[in-house]
This record gives C-alpha cells, structure tokens and sequence, in this order.
C-alpha cells in the first residue's frame, strides 16, 4: 500500500480503525473474525492501527494488544484516553493529569507494549485547561512512554493552545463527503502546524458504503440508532442522497465505501483515513481504495452531491455534540 507521514511516523495511507471488533456498532465479532481482520489487514498492507480505552471498556486495546503483540515492529499504534476513568473501567470524560498518566500504564499492559506510538486525549476535559491535559501527555513522552501526542475532536482554537504547549502530531476528527466539519478551520491549522490528520469514519459510519440503511435492522446497542441522520425524514432524503453517490462510483469503477477513500485521500496528502470493519473482505476493500485514481471532475461531482448542505440532520445527538470541541456547519448550529 503506498504510504503517507504522520510526524516522523511512515504509515499506510489508509490505517485500520479498531473500534467496530469491540463497541458501538451492536455485538462485537467471533474472536476468530476480529482476529482474521487484524491480521489479515497486517498481510493487506496496513501499518497503522488505531484503538482506544473506551473501545469496550478495555476490550479492544487487549484484543489489539493479544493479536497484534507478536507483530508489534511491523505497525505504528495509536491509543486514546480521556473517557474513562483511571483504571479504564468507567466511561466518563476525564482529562486530569494523574488520570491520563494511570490510564497510559493501564493502556500499555493491555496493548503488550512498553510504548505507544501516537496517544491521543479523546476528548478534552473542559473543567482541565487543555495546556494541563497536554502537559502531562508530555511528561510521558519524556518517560519513553508514548512516542507522540494526538488530540482528538478539536477545533482549531484549542488545537494551537495545544500545540503551544508541545507538538501535538495529529489531529483525529471525522471526516468524509458528508461530514465536512474539519473543512471550517481545522484542516487549516494543521496544514500551518505540520499536524497529520486523521480521518475517522471515512464512510459516513457505514452509510455512504451502503451498509446499516435500515436503523430497524440494527441491534439496539448500535450508537447509529440514536443517531438524527438515521431518524425519520432525515434517513429518507439521505438515501436518495446516497443514490446519486453510488452512481458516481459506478461510474469510477470503484466502490462507494472506495470512492469515500479515495476522495479523501486526494484532497490532502496530510489526511489518512481510518476505515473500521468487522468483515476481513471489507477491510480488503478499503485497501485497495488506495490505488484508486479519482479524476478531478469525479470529485468534484462528488463535493456537489454530498456535502454539508445537502445532508439531512446533524452528525450527532445534542447530548453526544456537547462532549466534542469542534466547529459546527451551520446546519448543526442551527439545529
């Protein structure tokens, strides 16, 4: 797979998230599964992988961990704290510095490791000034415990406050044809601070792949049930939105989840997607987005059929948008 930089790290253009074989999309896979995906993504050309704490309360970091351990030189790993509490057993956001320190050693016995690669804050604690959140990811770069430090869903603002602290190395938010918020300022700031963004749900949760268009056939735990681009008027002029995005992927000989990828990795060499996927024939979809050649005209077809106007309702719930710092399109401000 050809490769992108995040900081001094050379990974995959398209990196596997991990969170779908442990939490939010209904019940985790046969142990058999996740493991043939993460494997087999190893084997497909995957060298960036990307789990959290909160990803089944532990579940997921250990299962990265238990699978991935005896290949540890062959990838760049990324983990996340701040949702849980300082033994990882409790969700709550919680960026305060003794926090973020236990969490990390937690973090680091589940995943097998004696260093994390990039380590992102999930989510800023607002009642911890960002520069103390960052300050003590810095003290476990200085211990050799984490390599670099990530922020994760925030805007632009508190990214500089941040990095002014200590370089952060990437930025993670959500990004895709239909979620358009990083497009406000945030992309911006980290083309001027040399930050590498990483782009989660790249295929609109699944939507714009073609999955999960039916929320009465999701397991109630399945987050997307909540979820106002999935409810009522919302679902039905997003499926005719999708319509006329999978005709443009016909025409490109791609698929739509590969069309996604591939859109984004031509508006700028500084994002790399990170697809999930329970399915290893899914996740060797999304590799071969990689070397899909998208023609201007097509994405730019693709920018005037799915964009932040033209999808219907807001990416999240109004409880789930209040725990996230980024900038809002103008449809969510006035929702």
């Amino acid at each position: 797979m050809p490769t992108r930089r995040i900081g001094p790290f050379e990974v995959s253009a398209i990196g596997l998230g991990c969170m779908s074989l442990s939490h939010a999309y209904g019940s985790p896979p046969p142990r058999e599964r996740a493991e043939a995906v993460l494997l087999g993504a190893l084997d497909a050309g995957y060298t960036f992988f990307d789990t959290a704490a909160v990803y089944g309360l532990g579940h997921n970091e250990t299962l990265v961990g238990e699978v991935l351990g005896p290949h540890r030189d062959r990838f760049v790993l990324a983990s996340k704290c701040g949702i849980t509490d300082a033994a990882g057993v409790q969700r709550g956001i919680d960026g305060r510095p003794e926090t973020l320190k236990a969490l990390c050693e937690v973090s680091l016995r589940r995943l097998q490791t004696d260093v994390i690669d990039i380590y992102y804050l999930h989510r800023w604690d607002r009642r911890v000034p960002i520069e103390d959140s960052v300050g003590a990811l810095a003290d476990l770069v200085r211990a050799g415990k984490i390599r670099a430090i990530g922020l994760s869903e925030v805007s632009a603002a508190t990214l500089r406050r941040a990095h002014a602290t200590h370089p952060i190395t990437a930025l993670q938010t959500e990004y895709s044809p239909w979620t358009r918020n990083p497009e406000i300022a945030v992309l911006d700031a980290c083309r001027e601070l040399g930050v590498g963004f990483v782009a989660f749900s790249p295929v609109g949760r699944g939507f714009l792949a073609g999955a999960a268009h039916d929320p009465s056939r999701l397991e109630d735990s399945d987050f997307r049930k909540t979820m106002p681009r999935w409810q009522g008027a919302a679902l039905e002029q997003n499926l005719q939105l999708y319509a006329r995005f999978k005709a443009i992927a016909d025409e490109a000989g791609c698929t739509p989840a590969q069309l996604c990828l591939a859109w984004l990795l031509a508006r700028d060499p500084i994002i790399v997607p990170i697809p999930g996927t329970t399915n290893p024939d899914h996740m060797r979809e999304d590799a071969a987005a990689a070397e899909v050649a998208l023609s201007p005209e097509l994405a730019a077809r693709v920018d005037a059929v799915v964009n932040g106007q033209t999808v219907t309702g807001s990416r999240y719930p109004p409880a789930l948008q209040a725990s996230v710092d980024t900038e809002l399109m103008p449809t969510e401000a006035a929702a």
